[in-house]
C-alpha cells in the first residue's frame, strides 16, 4: 500500500491561509450585511447613547453603552469577527482596525469615538470574495501562521501603506511594530507588506 504524501507546505499554507484571511472575512461580512443596524435591544439600556458611523462602507445608527468599546461593537453587535481580542490593553495590535484610515487597537477605544467616522476591519478589504492585494501577499509569501494574529497585521500594513505606498525596510519594522506575532513570522510578514506594496502600485 502507498503511503500517503503530506501536500507541500506551499500549497497547504495557500489552502489553509486563504481560509485564515478569507472565511471569517466573508462570513462576517455576510452577517453584516441588510439595512443600517437598529440595536433595538439596547434602547432600553439606561446612559445608552445613539452612535452613528459608517463600518467597511455601511452606515449604521445603534444605541450604545458609554463604556462600550469599538472591538465589542464590531464583534459582538455587527458580528464582524474578523477583529480579534488578545490582549484587551491595547498592546498587541490583534485587535487593529483602520479609522478613518489610520491604524488604531480597537480595544482600546471607545465605540463612540468613532462617532461621524469611518472604520474598515479585515472584512472590508475584499472586494466581493476576492482577496485584497495585502491579504493575497500574505497567503502567497506565508505571513501567517497560527493565523491568529493575521487580520490585525493586514490591517496594520494597509495602514501603513496608506502612509507610505513605497515603504522603506525600516519605515516597515517601524509601521508594524505594534502587532505582536507570537510565532515570529516576521521575515515573512516583511516580505508580504513589500509584495503588497508592489501589487498595489502596479494596480
Amino acid at each position: 500500500m502507498a503511503e500517503k504524501k503530506e501536500p507541500p507546505r506551499r500549497t497547504f499554507i495557500k489552502q489553509v491561509g486563504t481560509g485564515i484571511v478569507s472565511s471569517a472575512v466573508i462570513s462576517g461580512s455576510l452577517s453584516a450585511q441588510g439595512t443600517e443596524g437598529e440595536a433595538k435591544e439596547d434602547s432600553a439600556h439606561e446612559g445608552s447613547e445613539r452612535l452613528a458611523l459608517t463600518v467597511n462602507g455601511r452606515r449604521h445608527t445603534l444605541m450604545v453603552r458609554p463604556s462600550e468599546t469599538l472591538v465589542e461593537l464590531l464583534r459582538d453587535r455587527l458580528k464582524l469577527t474578523g477583529t480579534k481580542v488578545v490582549c484587551n490593553q491595547g498592546e498587541c495590535g490583534a485587535c487593529t482596525v483602520l479609522l478613518d484610515g489610520e491604524a488604531v487597537c480597537s480595544c482600546h477605544l471607545l465605540a463612540l469615538d468613532a462617532a461621524g467616522r469611518e472604520v474598515t476591519t479585515v472584512e472590508g478589504l475584499l472586494d466581493g470574495e476576492e482577496l485584497h492585494p495585502i491579504q493575497q501577499a500574505f497567503v502567497d509569501h506565508d505571513g501567517l501562521q497560527c493565523g491568529f494574529c493575521t487580520p490585525g497585521q493586514v490591517i496594520a500594513a494597509q495602514g501603513l501603506l496608506n502612509l507610505h505606498p513605497h515603504p522603506t525596510a525600516d519605515q516597515i519594522r517601524e509601521g508594524m511594530a505594534g502587532t505582536v506575532c507570537r510565532c515570529a513570522a516576521y521575515p515573512n510578514i516583511m516580505a508580504s507588506v513589500l509584495k503588497a506594496a508592489e501589487q498595489k502600485g502596479g494596480r
